[in-house]
């Protein structure tokens, strides 16, 4: 049988952009993480210099460890409980202690599989 070493390539470059939980540093961006949505926390509004409008904290794991999660806007009604989320060109950061992570500004959350 023959194999494409073209794809094997492709998927191996791919799987070393992943970052997992226990890798996490704060105040650096993440190029991409894939969690698993554990839970979403009731959103509430909030008012500021930089953003005005919803935001619901959550919680993810993948197979190292468990991370807070902020989703903003129309990712609190697009993302639900199970879903596996990837976070593009994100950011981590430290809050009371716990690593979170968050689209930022300019990041992408897609939901993988559901």
């Amino acid at each position: 049988m023959k194999t494409n070493n073209k794809s094997n390539k492709h998927r191996t470059a791919s799987n070393q952009k992943r970052v997992l939980v226990k890798d996490l540093r704060p105040n650096r961006p993440i190029r991409q993480l894939d969690l698993i949505i554990l839970r979403i926390y009731p959103r509430r509004l909030i008012y500021s210099e930089t953003y005005s409008g919803p935001v619901a904290a959550a919680c993810g794991r993948d197979e190292s460890g468990l991370v807070g999660i902020v989703l903003w806007n129309e990712q609190i009604d697009n993302v639900r409980i199970g879903d596996v989320v990837r976070f593009e060109s994100g950011w981590c950061q430290m809050r009371d202690g716990e690593l979170i992570v968050s689209t930022g500004v300019s990041g992408k959350l897609r939901i993988i599989d559901r």
